[in-house]
């Protein structure tokens, strides 16, 4: 099912697929997809005795940028305002890639919004690096033509080169975040703005949570390092790591009925 709140508040027009009732699991989509990454994993979510919630963050999927440019900032600042709207907290937060990098920041600002975490395939530390393709993108001007000249017809090809396994469907759904100028834009703005210094202060703080927490990662990530997981893993107390060796990045294509499994179980468990 696919909403949409008030566009009056930032971040309310932000549009969501749920599944299920409970306690809320509010699953976050990275770089370059949107909420239809978690197509397999939002029922079992919900048969985990969870409303699992998944928006599209501005300017993926269905959701507009509303006038945001589109910022690392600007997103927190969206998922702040969606969560507020929809009196979801507390919840338990499952992330991906960028939606990691956003959501882990707007965990540490509300802890009390938070009952656990799943993360997956990102990072959160001030010492990180960005790939090849990243760092090209957040050069200005490197990368500004090409992507300029992308749009939903011909994007599908091009990301079929980095998610193999992912449905037509789904590349279909992903290509609506390239459907106007000021939506590809706000593609180089994300990166851009991307500065890992500015974790500095949220050093240790996702150990401060004091929550349950599972680190989920794809063992041949080329774009998060398995290295990562472990890293997580050691600085947040009692936390479970679980590598699933057939997937990369996109664990949520390359393996879904295992990755779908893993977080039913979790989220299970913490119900017992």
């Amino acid at each position: 099912m696919t909403s949409t709140g008030d566009p009056s508040a930032a971040g309310a027009s932000l549009a969501f697929r749920e599944a299920g009732s409970g306690p809320v699991a509010l699953l976050l989509h990275g770089y370059p997809n949107s909420s239809y990454l978690w197509h397999d994993v939002l029922p079992a979510v919900a048969a985990a005795g969870y409303r699992a919630v998944a928006p599209d963050l501005p300017g993926a999927g269905d959701s507009e940028l509303g006038g945001l440019a589109g910022t690392w900032e600007d997103n927190v600042a969206a998922l702040d305002a969606f969560v507020d709207e929809h009196a979801l907290a507390s919840v338990a937060l499952v992330v991906h890639d960028w939606g990691g990098l956003i959501g882990l920041r707007w965990a540490c600002d509300h802890p009390e919004k938070v009952a656990a975490l799943v993360i997956s395939a990102t990072g959160f530390f001030p010492e990180g690096r960005w790939h090849g393709l990243a760092r090209a993108m957040r050069e200005p001007g490197k990368l500004d033509a090409a992507v300029a000249t992308m749009d939903p017809e011909t994007v599908p090809a091009m990301l079929r080169g980095f998610q193999p396994n992912a449905t037509d469907e789904a590349l279909a759904e992903y290509a609506k975040g390239f459907s106007t100028p000021a939506r590809r834009h706000a593609h180089l703005a994300l990166y851009r703005s991307g500065d890992f210094e500015k974790l500095e202060p949220y050093r240790g703080r996702l150990a401060a949570l004091g929550v349950p927490a599972l680190v989920l990662w794809g063992a041949t990530d080329e774009y998060a390092p398995v290295a990562g997981a472990h890293r997580f893993a050691n600085e947040i107390p009692g936390a479970e790591l679980v590598i699933i060796e057939e997937a990369g990045h996109f664990l949520m294509e390359d393996a879904p009925e295992r990755t779908a499994e893993e977080i039913r179980r979790f989220l299970a468990s913490l119900r017992d």
